[in-house]
């Protein structure tokens, strides 16, 4: 089973591409870094001091997500994932049971912090979803404020955080592996991403 890891700055379209290609590559396993938040009073104690922190790696059950994968490559039928409720900042247990049997199977990673894992990326197909910072922002906006309550304050002040801390961040990934940068709406690079797909 190939791996397909999709990150991206915030609003950049990484949840659109993922749904398309799980809608496209039936039976396809979708693992979201989202649902992965800490919930625990620390990381909320923590989250009135430091307002970016939710853009950090130290708030994500990191162990949880290599449990998971780990027994998805081991091919349990039964597995435990998350889902995590922004509003209340609260993680919610579930399994799954999955179905190993379809000929052109994908796993996908997909969130801000599916490239900062500890995930050998030389074995995945990777992808960077790349959008105008002006679009992004204004589909952060839309969401924060339907979502997770947010004001037009709040959500300038995590967006441009978020937005910087990615980039910095996603040099080294750039860099050292193999990456496909997609604008999920632009259908001649999307053509080209499910050409190489399927040639898989």
């Amino acid at each position: 089973m190939r791996m397909i890891v999709i990150t991206g700055p915030t609003g950049s379209g990484k949840s659109f591409l993922c749904n398309k290609l799980s809608k496209l590559f039936i039976n396809s396993i979708v693992i979201r870094t989202d649902s992965y938040y800490r919930d625990n009073v620390l990381i909320r104690f923590l989250s009135t001091f430091i307002y970016d922190i939710y853009d950090r790696p130290i708030s994500l059950k990191k162990k949880y997500i290599s449990n998971t994968l780990r027994s998805i490559h081991n091919r349990d039928r039964l597995i435990k994932t998350y889902n995590y409720d922004f509003t209340r900042r609260r993680s919610k247990v579930s399994k799954i049971d999955i179905n190993y049997n379809h000929d052109k199977q994908f796993l996908i990673l997909e969130g801000i912090f599916a490239h900062r894992l500890k995930i050998d990326y030389k074995k995945t197909i990777n992808i960077v979803c790349n959008e105008e910072k002006k679009i992004c922002y204004e589909r952060r906006l839309v969401r924060d404020q339907l979502e997770r309550g947010r004001n037009i304050k709040d959500v300038n002040k995590k967006f441009n955080q978020s937005w910087y801390l990615f980039h910095h961040n996603v040099k080294s990934f750039l860099t050292d592996y193999k990456v496909l940068k997609i604008n999920p709406l632009d259908n001649i690079t999307y053509d080209k991403l499910i050409y190489n797909l399927k040639k898989n």
